[in-house]
């Protein structure tokens, strides 16, 4: 196989789309189908998922891939070919659970809790060759504390969890380096007073949510705030007010969409300027977010759309409910339910989310073992 038709094969050269919190504003398409594409099972759960045109990188808490009813070793990290649904050689391995995925030009970005990538120290946080897996050499960084969440955008990448210093450094709950360099961005250091869940860029900003209540040592912005993506000053022409942590975060160009606890868990639509659009109910946690075309699918560890907002003690829908059990699917202008229905199961359910617009494909991963009833262990992704 020549180099090129390599990179065909990987889906590099139709150019980089991810990560779990990217969305494309589309026109209306047909949903995806119900039944998940062939594709491999995991051993433990799967975190994190993203796209890179015809690859997806998964990442979590495993140490095999299942393919045809037998392991395949894959310690924390894994590629997914997304058109015929084949595990791809790209085999980095990890002794620690990876969190978090970032795709940016030919790398891939990796957080987590882990010490050496490829058998090469790295401190909680990796840069990976897309195509071939090699840790890269210039980049490598002491972490203080948990990384959850990564971003990429502007010129950076965005690094939030429960840290407290990155090589040497004080940072609180987020930090940046130069995609270029690799180096600390030593000017881009906003604090906030608990931990941070979710990234996302778009619209000229960096979102953050978590469940912290101050950024920058002010009030007002708790949970889930929009910063300058080179000054780190709040944007305070996005007020969104979020009443309860947000664990995922989704930007199109129309607005902000995303996914929380609660009493019960919530999708929740805001416009660029914060304002409430719309809110969606359920039964428990929302944890996933990801926009393809009109609709918002979100994932949890919910079994029940509430018909109404309103929830009771353990979460229960006090108006009604249709099942949609860890998986539904919402219309972007209003958030009423759609007819799609994937259902999963298990406690934790889904994890990630993330979408690829040029395959029209949503792809989901968690601790859920079956989609619809039919064995579907911790991956799965609708085209």
């Amino acid at each position: 196989m020549t180099y090129r038709g390599e990179l065909r094969r990987w889906g590099l050269i139709s150019g980089i789309v991810g990560a779990t919190v990217l969305a494309l504003a589309a026109p209306a398409q047909a949903a995806p189908s119900e039944t998940p594409d062939p594709a491999p099972g995991f051993n433990g759960a799967v975190l994190a998922v993203a796209y890179a045109g015809n690859t997806t990188y998964v990442g979590g808490d495993f140490t095999a891939a299942l393919v045809g009813g037998r392991a395949v070793r894959r310690a924390g990290l894994a590629a997914i070919n997304a058109l015929t649904g084949e595990l791809l050689p790209w085999a980095p391995t990890t002794d620690g659970r990876v969190k978090a995925l970032v795709v940016s030009g030919s790398s891939v970005y990796v957080g987590g809790d882990f010490s050496t990538v490829g058998g090469q120290p790295r401190d909680s946080l990796a840069r990976v060759d897309a195509r071939n897996g090699a840790v890269s050499a210039t980049f490598g960084h002491a972490i203080d504390g948990r990384p959850y969440a990564l971003a990429a955008g502007n010129g950076r990448l965005y690094l939030g969890g429960a840290i407290t210093r990155v090589d040497g450094q004080v940072r609180a709950g987020l930090a940046a380096f130069d995609l270029s360099s690799g180096v600390l961005d030593g000017k881009w250091k906003p604090t906030v007073d608990d931990q941070v869940e979710s990234l996302a860029t778009g619209s000229g900003r960096v979102y953050v949510g978590g469940k912290f209540h101050k950024v920058n040592g002010g009030a007002g912005y708790a949970r889930l705030v929009a910063l300058d993506p080179s000054a780190a000053k709040i944007v305070t022409g996005f007020t969104p007010r979020a009443s309860v942590i947000a664990y995922a975060i989704a930007v199109t160009s129309g607005g902000v969409y995303t996914a929380n606890g609660g009493r019960g868990g919530t999708a929740n639509a805001y416009s660029l300027a914060g304002a409430t659009r719309w809110t969606a109910a359920f039964d428990g946690d929302a944890q996933a977010v990801a926009v393809l075309g009109d609709t918002v699918y979100v994932g949890g560890h919910f079994d029940r759309a509430c018909r109404t907002t309103r929830t009771g003690p353990q979460g229960v829908c006090l108006d009604g409910s249709d099942d949609r059990v860890k998986l539904v699917g919402l219309a972007v202008g209003d958030g009423h339910l759609r007819d799609w229905t994937a259902n999963g199961n298990g406690i934790e359910g889904v994890l990630a989310m993330a979408v690829n617009p040029g395959l029209a494909a949503v792809a989901a991963g968690g601790a859920f073992t079956t989609i619809g009833g039919r064995i579907q262990k911790r991956f799965a992704q609708f085209s």
